[in-house]
């Protein structure tokens, strides 16, 4: 195995956050990974699983074992008249994937283009975007028990998925390390969902009536790139923030106070309400504090203006959680895992 001692985690984190790892082991195969657990040498040592780093906030440095993610592969499985099942590597980039489900013209995955990470770490959060959620297109995926050194197999009711959630970011949380995920695609009769954000506007301004899954995915990332900076020019995350979905009688108080405030009704009695909207209403919006801030397009990312550490953007993001809890009685908590 190629085990690297000491080196800076800078490269692999889209934060650009220039913390350190005692060791640092990439994996291509599952023999490969199995070596690396039953190794006499490592078995006390903790390990973390990195795929793109594109979800994490390092805010210390890591005394243990990063492993990197870099099985690659993507197969159809199975077909019938109406979905093709398609299973992906756990190291293959996840906006590569869709790209590629849409060259096969498979639907189901073109209004989460462009998000930042691997195939592998999108279960753990059950990635979503423009009103489109991982589990909307899972079928079942194959995970490694670190503490049994069993491959088991897991279908959507087992993931417990839920908003930014599923049981291994929670239930199970390292405990398991995702190998590969299948997936159920339409191939014909497209479910085309345009009733989020702005991609009608987008379409509109094409003069597109009647959009193909591509038109979607080229709307999205069009939408993506106007809000959100390029992580190799800004160090970022994306999204910092989940949403805060509240219950009725608590949005209808904060509402009294606030007629102004965005919000969408959800179906399981509760309300949820932009995190970036309440952020931006206490004035963080393109406020820059030393080396991070709040992005001036989007005030739900934080950025990294270049030498940020963790520690400082992790202390901005309780500044910022402790003004929205006093000026709207509303807790936000982090969508990204903070590392410390």
């Amino acid at each position: 195995m190629n085990v690297q001692e000491n080196i800076s985690l800078k490269p692999y984190n889209t934060f650009r956050i220039n913390t350190k790892t005692k060791y640092f082991i990439s994996f291509k195969t599952i023999d490969d990974l199995k070596k690396v657990l039953n190794y006499e040498g490592f078995r006390t040592i903790k390990k973390m699983v990195l795929g793109g780093g594109s979800n994490m906030l390092l805010v210390n440095d890591f005394d243990g074992i990063i492993l990197k993610n870099d099985t690659k592969g993507i197969l159809v499985t199975g077909e019938n008249k109406d979905f093709t099942y398609v299973n992906a590597q756990g190291g293959e980039n996840w906006h590569q994937f869709v790209l590629w489900c849409l060259e096969q013209n498979f639907g189901g995955v073109e209004n989460l283009s462009l998000i930042p990470g691997t195939v592998g770490a999108a279960p753990i959060q059950n990635i979503g975007a423009y009103g489109v959620e991982l589990k909307d297109v899972f079928h079942e995926l194959i995970a490694y028990n670190t503490e049994t050194n069993d491959v088991e197999k897991f279908n959507l009711e087992q993931c417990g998925f839920a908003y930014r959630d599923s049981i291994f970011k929670s239930k199970v949380k390292g405990q398991y390390i995702i190998l590969s995920v299948t997936f159920k695609l339409t191939n014909n009769n497209h479910r085309i969902n345009i009733n989020y954000g702005a991609i009608q506007n987008v379409l509109n301004s094409k003069n597109i009536t009647n959009p193909t899954i591509q038109d979607i995915s080229q709307a999205v990332i069009e939408i993506r790139s106007s809000k959100l900076p390029n992580p190799d020019e800004i160090g970022n995350s994306g999204s910092f923030f989940k949403n805060p979905e509240i219950e009725v009688a608590d949005f209808e108080r904060v509402q009294k106070l606030f007629p102004n405030i965005v919000f969408y009704n959800l179906p399981n009695e509760k309300v949820k309400i932009p995190a970036g909207w309440l952020i931006e209403q206490c004035g963080w919006k393109g406020k820059r504090v030393g080396n991070t801030g709040a992005y001036a397009k989007q005030a739900l990312v934080l950025v990294n203006y270049g030498n940020a550490t963790g520690e400082e953007v992790w202390n901005l993001a309780l500044e910022i959680k402790a003004s929205v809890k006093e000026k709207f009685g509303i807790d936000i908590n982090p969508e990204v895992n903070i590392i410390k």
